[in-house]
């Protein structure tokens, strides 16, 4: 039972590591830009916002972006133009979260980011 114990312990210290780290920040950029993907976004510019999303927000605004981008009821499951996606933003209620995500995505379409 005690082996059992620290074995639990010893993951979770380790999955805190992973968290609070540099080692995960190749997974969270993936599911980053797997998302942007998703929401119908270019290869190149989806990497681009991507690695600079990840070096300049921790995992909790991350989750909150994904979450508050995320359709509610009666929304497609795509942002429809810009107005539709500054709704969305505004839904995020982090306001470095949102500007790191305008900024990366006017810097990376002008192929600067």
């Amino acid at each position: 039972m005690r082996k059992f114990l620290f074995l639990i312990l010893l993951i979770g210290a380790l999955a805190g590591v992973l968290l609070y780290t540099d080692l995960a920040k190749p997974l969270v950029k993936s599911q980053v830009q797997s998302a942007l993907l998703e929401s119908g976004m270019s290869e190149k510019r989806a990497d681009c916002m991507a690695g600079r999303m990840v070096d300049r927000l921790n995992v909790w605004q991350l989750y909150k972006l994904h979450s508050g981008m995320a359709p509610q009821e009666g929304e497609t499951e795509r942002p429809e133009g810009l107005g539709d996606t500054i709704k969305r933003l505004r839904r995020v209620d982090d306001t470095e979260a949102v500007a790191v995500v305008t900024t990366s995505a006017g810097l990376c379409a002008i192929g600067i980011g």
